[in-house]
């Protein structure tokens, strides 16, 4: 059974837009929880657009399944990581002008190897967000990546039929090729309540990390709701 993992960055960026104290990713992390969430992932930016280093630290301390941490490779965050100890960092590229992630990770950035060994060593597991391409496979697989999560935002922003099917047929090779390989499948950007359903039907993803779209719900329906709907269709 697939487990799913909440972002929960958005929660951040509302509060951030008044600069005040809600809402609380910390209280947001704790509905997840109850309602069937396996992993907590968030995103330190280097800006600080939205998830604070204080946000981080109770995280850690507080909840009681994973935390995940969506990161860019630079020395003030990988020094931050290797002293709070998230259960996973998700290497992820990073742009100041993005909105959000926009792409999978170019693993020809100098030092990958060494970087990704500083916080091996120090327990934390390594996960690396590329494109679903072969070579960049066997890549994270030559650097030993303990996960790939595969990114999913061309599958999710296809429009027509052609599209989607050509996508999800190259997030199936890929998911195969990373198992094979004995890292862990993951999968994630731009997935909702409808088009995650054909990469459950997969059946070797074996966590989803999704957000937007369960905070936008949330917004209508509560956020348990969205969250237990949501943890419904991928088990």
């Amino acid at each position: 059974m697939a487990e799913l993992g909440i972002n929960v960055d958005h929660i951040a960026t509302l509060r951030q837009a008044r600069m005040g104290l809600e809402p609380d990713p910390l209280y947001a992390a704790m509905i997840a929880e109850q309602n069937g969430a396996d992993q907590i992932t968030i995103h330190l930016r280097e800006d600080r657009r939205h998830i604070q280093l204080r946000d981080l630290k109770l995280l850690k301390s507080t909840i009681q399944t994973r935390l995940n941490l969506e990161m860019a490779l630079t020395t003030e965050i990988i020094a931050i990581a290797k002293t709070i100890k998230p259960n996973t960092v998700t290497i992820v590229p990073e742009r100041r002008e993005e909105l959000t992630t926009e792409g999978g990770l170019n693993l020809k950035i100098k030092h990958l190897d060494q970087r990704m060994k500083e916080l091996q060593e120090v327990g934390i597991e390594v996960s690396l967000f590329i494109e679903p391409d072969i070579e960049m496979i066997r890549s994270a697989e030559r650097l030993k990546a303990d996960a790939v999560e595969i990114h999913t935002g061309n599958y999710a922003n296809a429009k027509n039929i052609n599209d989607i099917d050509q996508q999800l047929s190259k997030i199936s090779k890929a998911a195969k090729a990373v198992k094979s390989t004995g890292m862990r499948v993951v999968a994630g950007h731009g997935l909702n309540y409808h088009n995650i359903i054909p990469l459950v039907n997969l059946k070797i993803i074996e966590e989803f990390n999704i957000g937007h779209s369960i905070i936008s719900r949330a917004v209508f329906s509560g956020l348990a709701e969205a969250v237990s709907t949501m943890k419904k269709i991928i088990s």
